[in-house]
């Protein structure tokens, strides 16, 4: 049976996503658990393969991840969800479990990917923010930032801002840059058909820089262009996968 799950995690404790020779990941969690399904007689020869939608870094949390993996199981999906979860960790959970095509890939099927990034923009820090959010205690220009934003829509050379993970083309098509304030925290929602390395991280440290008054919404095309540097790429804890979207 070839299954696509949907899951959070909190990236806190991992090295990222996908599987690594040293560390933590949430791949190898989720196939050591998957393995426990087999049967008895498979568990050290067989090996489960998870193929995951998005490959966030270390750090990085996701409500909205997915992974396809091919498994037998005769019984519901719920009552396998259910059973999974009993088995994972508790920074991982699985909310969702639906049979797809063979042919399906949570990576290569997808249309889009949604992040957000999260800023705690008060004066002093906040002891239930700081695993979630990126503390900015300097005031910012909110409408700044989301003007500069408009200049990031349309499919583009994101070079400035991030590299291809396999060295390809760093051409990606932004459809979606928001900016909003919610009570102490500024939340940026980002959606594209795929990102660069750091990309996310990158963009949202220029758009800081404009809301610090350093440097103008106009500058972005500059950045864009690569005749002026971007801004630092802001720490991961603050960026959360929320959305993988498929046709």
């Amino acid at each position: 049976m070839h299954l696509l799950a949907v899951l959070e995690y909190d990236g806190t404790d991992f090295q990222g996503f996908q599987s690594q020779k040293k560390g933590r990941t949430v791949q190898d969690e989720l196939e050591r658990t998957l393995r426990e399904f087999l049967p008895q007689s498979e568990r050290r020869a067989g090996r489960v393969k998870i193929v995951g939608g998005g490959r966030t870094d270390a750090g990085v949390h996701a409500y909205g991840q997915t992974a396809t993996f091919d498994l037998d199981w005769t019984r519901d999906l719920e009552t396998f969800r259910r059973a999974w979860n009993a088995k994972l960790p508790t920074d991982i959970f699985v909310r969702r479990v639906s049979k797809v095509p063979a042919d399906f890939s949570a990576r290569y099927s997808a249309s889009s990917r949604v992040y957000q990034y999260r800023v705690w923009n008060q004066p002093e820090r906040s002891v239930f923010h700081c695993r979630y959010a990126y503390w900015v205690a300097e005031p910012l220009d909110v409408s700044a930032m989301q003007a500069a934003a408009e200049h990031l829509l349309g499919k583009k050379d994101f070079a400035a801002f991030g590299s291809a993970p396999d060295g390809g083309s760093t051409v990606r098509d932004v459809t979606r840059v928001e900016l909003h304030r919610d009570a102490g925290e500024i939340i940026f929602t980002l959606e594209a058909n795929a990102f660069l390395y750091r990309m996310v991280r990158r963009i949202v440290g220029t758009l800081l820089l404009v809301g610090r008054g350093i440097i103008s919404s106009q500058n972005i095309e500059d950045v864009i262009q690569r005749k002026r540097r971007a801004g630092f790429s802001v720490p991961p804890h603050g960026l959360t996968l929320m959305e993988i979207k498929y046709e």
